[in-house]
Formats: structure tokens, C-alpha cells, sequence
């Protein structure tokens, strides 16, 4: 997921410390999906804002590619929108969601709304903003 630079936010190569410092360190609640006993996918909520606005989340989601369209990743963004209220969010922002990314379709299955477009974002690719009450 790290090499095909679709999901996670730091640039190929990682190092398992990158990987960490970025996935899973200093996150609210970090979540993994098994499947056939391996990882399929994970997601993580973190407030998007610190101080008056942290009750706005933000979470990361990816699935391993050996298991994309077998409903992974729509039940991770399933469990994040259930669980955000529970660790004291009343929304959920995600900062930037490439153009090209199929899951921009999940999300604004699930009532997230585009509310912000970054210009070339990453490598000359616009970014979209997405947000929804949880």
C-alpha cells in the first residue's frame, strides 16, 4: 500500500518506523480488518483540529489490494462513522482525497460532502476535501 503511494501519506520507500510515526502513533483509535488471518485493511480517527475544533475527526482508511472490492473498505468507513462519536467527534474531514481515488464514490455514498477542492495537491493532482456530520 506504502509502494503504490495511493493510501498512505508518507512517500515510497517507508520504513516500518515511518510507517508507525505516521499509522499509528498519536492516533485517537487505530482499527485493523483480518481476513483469511491476514490484514486486509486498516483505518485511524485523529482530530482533524486542535483546541475548539477537535470535535471534527479525521480518519485514514486502506485495504490491502489483495482485498479491494470485497467490502473492506466500505466496513471500515462503516465502523469509523459509528465509532467517531463515541471518542468525542460530531464530524468527520478528510483533508485530501486525490481526484483519481475509486473511494471518493464510497464516501459520498456514506453523506460525505466535496466542500473544498485543492489545486494540485501531490504531484500536480487536485485534491478534494470531504466532510459529513457523524
Amino acid at each position: 500500500m506504502v509502494e503504490e503511494g495511493s493510501a498512505f501519506p508518507a512517500a515510497p520507500p517507508a520504513s516500518r518506523d515511518d510507517f508507525e510515526r505516521t499509522w499509528m502513533m498519536d492516533k485517537t483509535i487505530v482499527i485493523v480488518a483480518r481476513a483469511n488471518g491476514r490484514v486486509a485493511g486498516s483505518y485511524h480517527l485523529v482530530p482533524n483540529f486542535g483546541g475548539r475544533a477537535a470535535h471534527i475527526g479525521n480518519a485514514g482508511y486502506m485495504v490491502h489490494p489483495d482485498f479491494r472490492r470485497q467490502g473492506i473498505g466500505r466496513a471500515l468507513v462503516e465502523h469509523s462513522i459509528a465509532e467517531a462519536p463515541r471518542h468525542g467527534f460530531d464530524a468527520l474531514m478528510f483533508n485530501l482525497v486525490f481526484e483519481s481515488n475509486p473511494a471518493r464514490h464510497l464516501y459520498e455514498g456514506f453523506g460525505f460532502q466535496a466542500v473544498g477542492r485543492v489545486p494540485e495537491a501531490v504531484e500536480g493532482e487536485d485534491a478534494i476535501v470531504y466532510w459529513r456530520k457523524v
